[in-house]
């Protein structure tokens, strides 16, 4: 009763190994995908460009460009430069354009630059300067290039001096350089009195 068999006791520990064989490469394979996020620790100034295919934490300050999957920006943190990556989650201070499919800005965040976007949400007090527009896929090149539609146009040098003319006296005159230059065909000299 007690006894086994030989050969039974030989098959039952060679079955068991591989079984759990195929197991063992998934739970590996599932550990690697969930590996710890890169920090910059707050101490930390990196100048040049950040590239990472996994997560990152920046608590530091970055001059220069940072790519990364997942991107989490501390309160304390500044990046100046171009940011892009899938996720992008900013407490902190960016100087600089961001890519990417997501974008959350937090109430302590202090954005100054265009963003470009898939999906966007803002906490209320945030702070946001910049151009914001939606994109398919914020992360393929061509977005980044810059589109003349949205670009600000710079006035004449007759309508800046208008602007910036003097106001004691000299607003008549500047009137009269902004009604010539409105009326002139373009490519033609004004006449010189």
């Amino acid at each position: 009763m007690f006894n086994k068999p030989k050969d039974a006791a030989l098959e039952a520990p060679t079955a068991t190994p591989a079984a759990s064989a195929p197991v063992q490469p998934q739970k590996r394979a599932a550990a690697a995908s969930r590996s710890a996020p890169s920090i910059i620790s707050s101490d930390l100034v990196v100048t040049g460009t950040l590239s990472s295919t996994g997560d990152m934490q920046v608590d530091g300050r970055v001059e220069g460009d940072v790519h990364s999957a997942g991107l989490v920006i501390g309160e304390k943190a500044v990046i100046q430069g171009e940011v892009l990556a899938d996720e992008v989650t900013v407490r902190g201070r960016v100087e600089g354009s961001i890519r990417a499919r997501k974008i959350l800005l937090c109430s302590t965040c202090h954005v100054e630059g265009n963003i470009l976007h898939e999906a966007f949400a803002v906490e209320a007090g945030a702070f946001f300067e910049g151009n914001c527009r939606h994109s398919d896929n914020p992360l393929a090149e061509e977005n980044a290039r810059r589109n003349p539609a949205y670009e600000r146009k710079q006035p004449s040098p007759a309508v800046s001096a208008a602007i910036n003319a003097p106001t004691n006296g000299g607003a008549v005159m500047a009137a009269k350089a902004l009604d010539s230059a409105q009326a002139r065909p373009l490519g033609v000299a004004p006449k010189t009195v």
